[in-house]
């Protein structure tokens, strides 16, 4: 029997080409683009998974809360771990992070600038599913001065892993023996580390300080044990420490400080959710979003369900071509049900040649969506054999949902009515096949919507005025490793044509994060009612200026007033957070050694200016004057750049004594504060391309349908006297019709969604109405070239043809 169905139904599709290959290709395309999405969508939920104990793993994380400033990080005190362990038994181990980052290593005599370096307790093996390819792992972290790389290091450093006990050169003349070599870290980890050193030989100023967020800190608990009890143990073991050092250092006690509404909080992550669903301060990379995750799952599914609109449409379209066939297959004896089980044969049968159409584009698309995604997707996954029942289920589901309305439909018809020719078939006929249309282009408009507001909101982001200037500034990074002849440096570069201004600093507003944030007050008694947590920055009197930045009121830092080394510069926020109609010259404190309030004088207010991200509003900011050489800025002047750069690296090769020449430029920085969001426009707008691509597949097919079905009266017409651009808006207006109803019902749905997406973002856009005009009118536009394709076509034939059998 099933031999029969599949025969007969590869002769039907056989039978008519275009509408199987119309139906092929839709599928494909849809089914194409869903597994794309979906190679991404594994990608996102696959972090960090590798862990043996993932599910076991937990990051405190910092949420304090102090007289209306909020600070939330992925840091935590250094001594809250191992407290943690010793006291609660529940906690079978713990590690701690502090990150570096960029790092300069010795390579043949040479310095070459690597990436990085993190100081971890010995305990990381313990936590971590990191394989050790040469060493012990129960060792290795264990004597000072020790380092532990990853195999790629490894490779490039000694092009062997066979290297225990080799000495390896830091910056600074540091000489670390190579205890270990680890396997790289899966791509899928929210860290990688490719030097490893001891906690030990990390700085341990505030080792038994409670107040104070250094350390990235990760428990292992014991299996069965239940979060809610576990952050109890946590939120009772700092309030019994925080307490103590409140009231030493700030003279108030916990239940006093919380009256205020002040807190300190470390709430636990979830290893598992730290990519899509952290985004503090501190992070070791930037993480994914979640939101993301769930808006593309829903796109694939919308764009798999276009594509079955479409196999439905065709199929009821073509609902006279097969009225016949059924009225005979029911009077020679055929039931219902072997009639719905020959159209899902066929259906599947689409379903099955679609799929396979569909790997081969998905494959051969797969380069250009990891250049839109920035990420390194596998392919293997599609065709593994893991994956093959799901590719089997994804079939028969698809194959059954696209061919389950036309296989009742066609298997309904009534033999008599059939075979009497009553059966109506024209495109008014069916209300369902509308909605399915409108549907179709609902959709469609919507992603068009969407991709336009994303691109402008990206536009916006890059276009406005963020209180300082970063177009031609080259920014030298680890300038600090040159020592202290990069002060002369610095003023030698000032001398080139090229070059108007640079200042030394590590606090450049392109950073997007990791800026110091600390405890500020109003009265030298550090009272805490007039405390408050600010953002800090540390530079020199260069800064301002190099920038471009606008002082509002008073001065700039100046080596002319030697008082300067006390005095600040506040932001817009900071004077409007702590209440001063008149800033200038107030004093405000900060606690020094032993808790001694040091007094600082305002000297200036500067504009506000976003230094970090426009997700966030700007937040409050002292600037202090001081020493900070971990970065370079340098303004560069117009006229031949690369002769400049050239002049400022030959300069910076005869200074800086072997350390490499590693720059960027401001605003390329400052675009990557951003690549996230540039990566989901462009996969929108490849999206909406596909959405559309498949919506007018399916017109395309349903006005080849009405047109045949139509000839006769397409030939009286024009033997009456009638226009091709009158018969074209014949043939058209029903379909434009139902195109504007789509675009109506899209308009209020894709605004509610992109508010929604818009309120992620601080400075953000308005959606105005000429946006949905666009669309709209994009939308009608590509569905009247799609109609007047065919129907031009039917119109311009020989009305004899069509008539010859009257």
């Amino acid at each position: 029997m099933f031999k029969n169905y599949l025969k007969v139904a590869l002769r039907n599709l056989w039978k008519s080409k275009g509408y199987s290959a119309l139906n092929i290709i839709g599928l494909a395309s849809g089914l194409g683009v869903c597994l794309l999405i979906f190679l991404y969508v594994l990608d996102e939920t696959s972090y960090d998974r590798y862990n043996e104990k993932a599910d076991r793993i937990y990051r405190l994380d910092a949420d304090i809360y102090f007289n209306n400033t909020q600070f939330t990080a992925s840091a935590s005190p250094d001594p809250i771990g191992p407290t943690l362990v010793k006291n609660y038994p529940e906690i079978q181990q713990m590690v701690r992070f502090n990150y570096q980052g960029d790092i300069l290593v010795k390579k043949n005599g040479a310095w070459v600038h690597d990436h990085h370096l993190v100081f971890a307790d010995s305990t990381l093996f313990k936590v971590f599913t990191v394989p050790m390819l040469n060493g012990d792992p129960a060792t290795a972290l264990n004597e000072p001065h020790s380092i532990v790389i990853d195999e790629t290091t490894a490779k490039r450093y000694f092009n062997s892993t066979d290297i225990i006990g080799k000495p390896l050169e830091l910056e600074n003349k540091q000489l670390c023996k190579i205890t270990g070599v680890i396997k790289d870290f899966p791509r899928q980890s929210h860290f990688h580390f490719s030097f490893i050193r001891p906690w030990r030989d990390s700085w341990q100023g505030n080792a038994d300080q409670w107040t104070s967020n250094n350390a990235h800190t990760y428990i292992l608990v014991r299996p069965d044990v239940n979060r809610d009890s576990l952050q109890r143990h946590v939120d009772a073991t700092v309030n019994t420490n925080i307490a103590r050092e409140l009231q030493t250092l700030l003279h108030t006690s916990i239940q006093d400080f919380e009256k205020q509404g002040s807190h300190f909080r470390y709430h636990l992550m979830p290893l598992e959710d730290i990519h899509l669903h952290s985004n503090k301060g501190y992070e070791f990379e930037p993480n994914g979003n979640a939101s993301y995750v769930y808006i593309f799952f829903i796109v694939a599914v919308l764009i798999l369900v276009i594509a079955c609109v479409n196999f439905m449409n065709l199929s009821t379209a073509r609902s006279a071509n097969r009225a016949k066939e059924v009225g005979i297959r029911k009077v020679a004896g055929s039931t219902r049900g072997y009639l719905i089980l020959q159209f899902l044969t066929e259906s599947v049968l689409l379903s099955l040649f679609s799929l396979v159409l569909a790997l081969g584009s998905a494959l051969a698309l797969l380069p250009v969506f990891k250049q839109l995604a920035g990420k390194e997707l596998q392919a293997g996954v599609l065709v593994s054999y893991r994956f093959l029942p799901l590719l089997v289920i994804l079939v028969l589901i698809v194959g059954c949902i696209a061919g389950s309305y036309p296989a009742f439909y066609l298997s309904s018809f009534q033999p008599i009515q059939v075979l009497k020719g009553k059966i109506a078939s024209g495109f008014k006929s069916s209300w369902l096949r509308s909605s399915l249309v409108v549907f179709q282009f609902f959709i469609s408009i919507g992603l068009i919507i969407s991709t336009i507001v994303i691109y402008n909101q990206l536009n916006y982001i890059r276009s406005r005025q963020i209180g300082f200037n970063r177009d031609q500034v080259l920014v030298i990074h680890n300038a600090y490793l040159a020592g202290d002849p990069i002060k002369t440096f610095r003023k030698e570069l000032t001398q080139l044509t090229g070059v108007a201004d640079a200042t030394l600093s590590g606090d450049l507003p392109t950073v997007g994060t990791g800026y110091n944030q600390d405890a500020w007050f109003r009265t030298a008694a550090l009272d805490t009612k007039g405390g408050v947590v600010v953002t800090e920055m540390t530079v020199d009197e260069h800064y301002v200026p190099t920038l471009g930045m606008q002082m509002v009121q008073g001065r700039n830092f100046s080596v002319d007033f030697p008082t300067d080394s006390t005095g600040i510069l506040l932001n817009e926020s900071a004077v409007q957070l702590l209440g001063w109609k008149d800033p200038l010259h107030q004093i405000i404190y900060r606690p020094g050694d032993g808790m001694k309030a040091l007094p600082y004088h305002v000297v200036g207010v500067i504009k506000d200016f976003n230094f970090s991200s426009m997700h966030d509003k700007v937040g409050s900011l002292i600037i202090k004057m001081g020493d900070n050489r971990g970065s370079m800025a340098i303004r560069l002047r117009g006229g031949n750049i690369p002769s400049t750069v050239n002049q400022i690296e030959t300069k910076w090769a005869s200074m800086a004594n072997g350390v490499p020449f590693s720059y960027t430029f401001m605003d390329n920085d400052f675009d990557n504060l951003y690549k996230d969001e540039q990566q989901t426009g462009r996969l929108f707008i490849s999206f909406a391309v596909f959405a559309i691509f498949i919506a007018c597949l399916g017109l395309f097919g349903l006005v080849t349908y009405a047109a045949e079905q139509r000839t006769k009266e397409i030939g009286i017409r024009k033997v009456l006297g009638a226009n091709v651009s009158g018969i074209v808006a014949l043939l058209g207006k029903d379909f434009l019709i139902l195109v504007i109803i789509a675009s109506l019902i899209a308009f209020p749905v894709a605004w509610w969604a992109m508010d929604q997406w818009l309120q992620s973002f601080a400075y953000r856009i308005g959606i105005s109405w000429w946006i949905f005009v666009l669309a709209g009118g994009t939308a009608i536009m590509i569905a009247l070239v799609t109609v007047s394709i065919q129907t031009i076509r039917a119109a311009l034939a020989n009305p004899t043809s069509s008539l010859r059998a009257e």
